[in-house]
């Protein structure tokens, strides 16, 4: 986005809502994979502290989680580099083609 056509304050005021995304995408990543962890790990309801297995399950359980994530957005980095290279390429003007034949 090129926001060389906006005065500082719109600048400012978008940059706001921006930073404002981030933290709610942020947020919900942060609720989704507490959410899933304990769901899946926390069992046992009779003692405020985790058992060693619950602990170790939380454990794997975000880890894999952070792993997903940090592979779904590599992959879509790669995807977006791609379509950009496509969309230069497509801008590019067309040379014409040389022909093979020779003409002697």
């Amino acid at each position: 986005m090129d926001f060389q056509m906006y005065n500082d304050a719109e600048k400012q005021h978008i940059q706001r809502i921006i930073e404002q995304k981030q933290m709610r995408d942020f947020l919900k990543f942060y609720t989704s994979l507490v959410e899933r962890c304990f769901d899946d790990c926390v069992n046992d309801f009779t003692s405020k502290a985790l058992t060693s297995k619950e602990e170790a399950c939380i454990n794997r359980c975000a880890d894999k989680f952070l792993k997903h994530n940090e592979r779904v957005g590599q992959r879509f980095g790669e995807l977006n580099q791609q379509l950009m290279q496509q969309q230069q390429q497509a801008q590019q003007p067309q040379l014409p083609q040389q022909s093979s034949s020779k003409w002697f």
